[in-house]
């Protein structure tokens, strides 16, 4: 019994080191692990420095037999407020990173993490059991007790351990610093080259993985990150080219690809519809890729749909055709997915010029009828709409369906989407001087406030930054617009694409005049 509470004192003073070293190492991740387990962010950031410290003297608590029982309790207490953190952000159905172990270790929290902090806490409990009935045993006796070669063995024990860490550490860094400067050259080649086409010098021949080309499509039916559902249905019924790209929110290929990604989404949707399908928890899906751009962003759970495909890696892209065929093998990896872009953009035809504010396809733009209307199944014509508040740039919560009097416009808008900014300036026009018995206008958006006051418009603007309203109302993209009525009701079925959107607003001073007569 000696030796196990001397060994569990070693693994947890190792443990609360580590953890303490690498926290203070990564204050930044820290401070948003914290605010990210729903801690106040006036709290994150002195608690960045206080926790890390805190595990520090827990692990030097735990060494010396004086201070070991004092330590063991420091320890159970902090492993039960971990603990108690975890299952309720799990219970919540969240998944923040740990950063437990800082840069060394951080990942969205599962029923795993709580398991091992629970492991913890055992080896935490028998401590302060033991202590509590007698003194713990000594590191130094217990050494001074071993014979020569069995000293010699656990120092080399001690020391491989430790090589293993620092190895593992060494590694970590490499790899990320790998991702940093992929990044970097990339965002250098967009400058000196540009990225209006993908551009890619002699890549290595396809190899012919996935599906064989002329055959169906498997379908599927997924949430998207805004809470609606898309299926192949959907991507095929736009008529145009679809890509899928597979992708994952951890992955440092995948991120370093990103960009361009978005980019592709928002220069070529008149030609080839762009669809990220993502694995893993819709939280990490859309605060690393959803967020970032204006595209569909799809979110598979494990890997059920790449599998269908045959998409065994990330990041990785498929083509399907108007048909609904599958008309390419499985681009594996950044360079022989911009060669698939290309190839297929190649082989489009393509208008010189485009009206700045055409509709286009995909969810964001365009829709699947020809007339920019989209037959949500969240909402119907009629109905009162779904009680829902959102804070204006002021922080005042505002309800977003209130009884104005008047038809109401509300627009769904992203700042970082670029058919939002192509018809930006006619918005500001409108807001400007809006036609007599116009709709009130009223901006919904996914945006920060910084961006809602930049935008220097009369009308109200709520954020949405989680996009609730935008799910409530079935809009799955931007810009789309929905129209209620004076009592409040939803008046037309949703809007997608800036024609769309001032055609809804024509027809909502066309219904006031109406209602007037």
């Amino acid at each position: 019994m000696q030796v196990i509470v001397l060994v569990a004192r070693l693994v947890l003073a190792g443990t609360f080191a580590i953890a303490g070293l690498a926290k203070l190492t990564d204050r930044a991740g820290t401070a948003k692990a914290f605010v990210d387990f729903g801690i106040p962010d006036v709290l994150a950031r002195p608690g960045s420095v206080i926790l890390p410290l805190l595990e520090f003297v827990v692990a030097v608590a735990l060494l010396p037999v004086p201070s070991a029982w004092f330590g063991a309790i420091g320890a159970l207490a902090l492993l039960l407020l971990f603990s108690i953190a975890i299952a309720l952000n799990l219970a919540l159905g969240r998944r923040p990173d740990c950063n437990c172990f800082g840069q060394l270790q951080s990942k969205p929290i599962d029923w795993s993490t709580l398991v091992r902090n629970l492991a913890l806490t055992v080896l935490a409990g028998v401590l302060v059991w033991q202590g509590a009935h007698g003194p713990s045993p000594s590191l130094v006796q217990w050494l001074g007790d071993l014979t020569i070669s069995e000293r010699a063995g656990v120092i080399g024990g001690a020391l491989g351990l430790g090589l293993l860490a620092a190895m593992v550490a060494l590694t970590v860094q490499l790899l990320r610093q790998q991702g940093r400067l992929l990044l970097r050259l990339d965002a250098l080649e967009a400058r000196l080259f540009g990225s209006s086409m993908p551009d890619v010098a002699e890549p290595a021949p396809e190899p012919q993985v996935g599906l064989p080309i002329g055959t169906p499509a498997p379908a599927f039916a997924l949430d998207t990150a805004a809470g609606m559902t898309m299926s192949l249905d959907d991507i095929v019924a736009i008529d145009s080219p679809a890509l899928l790209v597979f992708t994952n929110p951890n992955c440092g290929p995948c991120e370093a690809l990103l960009p361009e990604v978005l980019d592709w989404q928002r220069r070529h949707a008149q030609f080839l519809t762009i669809v990220v399908v993502a694995e893993g928890q819709r939280e990490d899906i859309r605060a690393k890729i959803a967020a970032r751009g204006p595209g569909p962003v799809l979110c598979q759970r494990e890997r059920e749909v790449a599998a269908a495909y045959q998409a065994w890696g990330t990041p990785a892209a498929v083509l399907i055709g108007r048909d609904g065929a599958i008309a390419s093998y499985v681009a594996q990896g950044a360079d022989r997915i911009r060669a698939l872009v290309a190839e297929t953009l190649g082989g489009l035809p393509m208008p010189s010029s485009v009206p700045p504010t055409a509709p286009s396809p995909g969810r964001n733009g365009h829709a699947p009828d020809g007339r920019g209307l989209i037959r949500s199944s969240a909402t119907q014509r009629g109905e009162k709409p779904p009680s829902l508040q959102l804070a204006d740039l002021s922080g005042k919560p505002q309800e977003v369906a209130s009884v104005r009097g008047r038809s109401t416009l509300l627009l769904f808008w992203n700042p970082n989407c670029g058919y939002c900014q192509r018809m930006l300036d006619d918005l500001k026009a409108f807001d400007a001087s809006p036609p007599a018995n116009s709709p009130e206008l009223v901006l919904i958006s996914s945006g920060s406030p910084e961006d809602g006051r930049a935008m220097n418009l009369r009308a109200p603007i709520l954020l949405d930054r989680q996009s609730r309203a935008a799910s409530a109302f079935g809009a799955g993209g931007t810009p789309m617009a929905v129209l209620l009525d004076g009592e409040g009701h939803i008046a037309s079925e949703v809007a997608a694409g800036a024609h769309a959107v001032f055609a809804l607003a024509k027809s909502g001073s066309a219904q006031h005049e109406s209602t007037r007569a």
